[in-house]
């Protein structure tokens, strides 16, 4: 997946990467400061990881809090991407997202509902025998003139403690308020089935650059809902309501189609790569539906790159090995997407037929000033060349990252520090120059 523009103070949590306290703290003192934004944030809690790290372990217990924060951080680069964004873990099992910006409160409230659905999806893990699904609580806070750090994380605890009091909602408002929960996300589901017959749902383009010199070579595709009422929804929240209106093969199919008939008619030719889910693998017909849409618009299935996570694999391997060996021998690049997140079962690397492999954003949080992760980096890297894997380094966002992942001999980069997602016409511009 792609990364946005979310303000993070430097990583100290040392297991998910994110914010600590002490630093949301400091972040939204200084936000305080700062005034004139209005201020919206969410605490967001996993009541249930006690139980599970005494059912599997806390090995296990440590891969859904990394997961957690993975898709919080996902959530967040898909609907802030424009925004000042604050993520944190302030502790055990609960996490804390803030933003600056003029949210309506009925928008918020969708958002909180539609975080709460994607962290609800079923987690699977090679150390279980069944997918983990934990239903998260979220407390929301809309923040007013004045307000303290200490202010805020009281009042989202206030109303989380209450949500936990009255047992019957998972997304409330601190502030007791009531509002319409449930009724704007099942008509965002309603919405979603006719949305692509009404050309609502449209594509960007996330560049790829060559370390050496900064051309560009390649893009990642990236879903944009663009909702007549809720402005522009990302791909993480539109996948997940997809998958809540079993939805997700036909929007996919409408993504990729509408990308590749896009980029047939470029006068570049830009490889373009498309993110696969675990919806898309388990129809069993993916490849031959994605060959067939490349085929029909003059799309050379040389151009075109999959990736896709461990959570579309360890669903059932075998059948992702099937598919992705019948798109291999077309020509189809495979990439094994958000490497370094999660569980990096190495099983992977020796039973898929990978061509790269593109690190997770997490990975370059601290690899400059962090001796231990540029360390993690290097050996990642030598295993890659080892296996004739080409390694994309997603989430550049500083100079000094950059220079990191030259001097470590990577060769592509994805990010912010060069270009921002851009639209087709705005591709086809930059590309030569890029």
């Amino acid at each position: 997946m792609s990364e946005g523009a979310v303000h993070v103070a430097a990583p100290a949590d040392p297991l998910t990467r994110l914010s600590t306290r002490d630093q949301v703290v400091a972040v939204l003192e200084r936000w305080r400061d700062a005034g004139h934004a209005e201020l919206h944030c969410m605490l967001i809690a996993l009541d249930e990881l006690s139980a599970l790290n005494l059912a599997f372990g806390v090995t296990v217990g440590d891969r859904v809090l990394l997961e957690t924060a993975r898709r919080i951080a996902m959530f967040a680069d898909d609907e802030f991407a424009d925004e000042e964004a604050l993520l944190g873990r302030l502790g055990g099992s609960s996490f804390f997202l803030a933003v600056r910006n003029g949210c309506t409160r009925q928008r918020w409230q969708w958002l909180a509902e539609a975080l709460a659905d994607m962290l609800a999806v079923p987690l699977c893990t090679p150390d279980t025998p069944v997918g983990i699904r934990l239903w998260p609580r979220v407390a929301m806070v809309r923040g007013r003139p004045g307000d303290t750090a200490g202010d805020l994380l009281d009042k989202a605890a206030a109303g989380l403690q209450t949500l936990r009091a009255a047992g019957v909602s998972r997304v409330g408002w601190a502030d007791g308020s009531e509002g319409s929960f449930g009724a704007s996300r099942r008509q965002l589901e309603i919405d979603l089935l006719c949305a692509i017959d009404r050309d609502e749902i449209g594509v960007v383009y996330q560049p790829v650059h060559a370390v050496g010199d900064g051309r560009v070579v390649g893009a990642e595709v990236l879903a944009r809902w663009n909702h007549p009422e809720m402005g522009q929804l990302g791909a993480s929240v539109l996948f997940t309501l997809a998958e809540r209106a079993d939805h997700v093969p036909q929007l996919s199919r409408h993504v990729i189609a509408t990308a590749l008939h896009e980029a047939a008619g470029w006068p570049v030719d830009v490889p373009l790569a498309v993110n696969v889910t675990a919806a898309d693998i388990a129809t069993g017909t993916f490849d031959r539906e994605l060959l067939a849409i490349a085929d029909g618009c003059g799309f050379a299935p040389e151009r075109l790159t999959v990736e896709l996570t461990e959570q579309a694999l360890v669903r059932d391997l075998a059948q992702a090995r099937e598919v992705l060996g019948r798109l291999e021998k077309r020509g189809v690049r495979i990439v094994l997407d958000d490497f370094g997140a999660g569980f990096c079962n190495f099983a992977y690397l020796k039973m898929l037929p990978l061509h790269g492999l593109k690190l997770d954003r997490s990975m370059l949080d601290d690899v400059v000033g962090n001796g231990r992760d540029r360390a993690v980096l290097r050996a990642i890297l030598a295993m890659a060349r080892a296996l004739s894997l080409e390694v994309v380094a997603e989430g550049v966002e500083t100079q000094a990252q950059l220079d990191v992942v030259r001097a470590e001999g990577c060769s592509r980069f994805q990010g912010y520090l060069a270009s921002r997602p851009l639209t087709a016409a705005q591709l086809v511009r930059y590309a030569p120059a890029g």
